[in-house]
């Protein structure tokens, strides 16, 4: 019941890290996957290389911070594949630093990317879910990648940390708002994965001093999110609307 075959499911943020995991993921699980990301040459790249595998993909250029980009980009995955049904709301950046120390630039662009982009991106998918006729079908499905830095405290990551606690509860408010509207809507809380988003922080002293602080003294690997990523998007997923849900291997403990 977790089989995704069929859908076509749009990830942001998939030039690299996590959504490019993902959009291999869903394309190797039989979906039609649109590669959004403002680096074009890189969703180029990967489309390539999963057709060239046997998948469906198609890159579109996308900067979630921007409604007209989002919307042409949608426009581009229905002229190839036709309604999008599912959204992997994923792109986000994070800027390191002391409360103090951080830019005025800095923090809007984090608050702009990782809580106006979800919102944008998402928005966009759900009125076109809804105009095709989810509440008939029942079909939508949204997924946000969140943090469990959304209930924790650290320092160096105040922004990031707020914008990840705000679409936590923006997901529960799009689930309550669209569960008459056949549209799940759901968020996923990765703990600390090594990725592009994090750089080379984990090969460093101080990256090396907080895997030791973890309860099991690792990394959670990228694939330890492919069951919840394949559930919730698919129609075991049903019932389940409005969860907030941590993986992150019993960092956050």
């Amino acid at each position: 019941m977790t089989t995704v075959a069929g859908r076509t499911i749009i990830v942001t943020g998939a030039s690299a890290g996590l959504g490019a995991h993902f959009a291999r993921l869903y394309a190797a699980a039989g979906a039609r996957v649109v590669l959004a990301a403002r680096r074009v040459d890189r969703v180029e790249a990967l489309a390539a290389s999963i057709e060239g595998e046997g998948g469906e993909a198609l890159p579109v250029a996308m900067d979630v911070g921007d409604a007209d980009s989002v919307a042409a980009a949608f426009d581009a995955a229905e002229a190839r594949f036709g309604l999008v049904d599912t959204i992997v709301a994923n792109a986000g950046v994070s800027m390191v630093g002391r409360s103090t120390d951080l830019s005025a630039d800095a923090i809007r662009q984090v608050l702009d990317t990782n809580i106006a982009g979800v919102y944008l991106t998402v928005r966009e998918g759900a009125r076109r879910l809804i105009a095709s006729g989810s509440r008939e079908s029942g079909a939508g499905r949204v997924i946000i990648i969140g943090s469990i830095t959304s209930h924790m405290t650290a320092v160096g990551d105040a922004a990031y940390a707020a914008s990840k606690a705000a679409v936590a509860h923006l997901g529960r408010n799009f689930a309550r708002e669209w569960v008459r509207q056949g549209i799940n809507v759901n968020v996923i809380q990765p703990g600390y994965i090594q990725s592009e988003l994090a750089g080379d922080l984990y090969q460093t002293e101080a990256g090396a001093q907080k895997i030791a602080a973890f309860h099991r003294r690792r990394l959670q690997p990228v694939t330890s999110l492919d069951p919840f990523m394949l559930l919730f998007a698919s129609d075991a997923s049903a019932c389940v609307t409005g969860a907030v849900i941590d993986i992150d291997d019993g960092q956050s403990l």
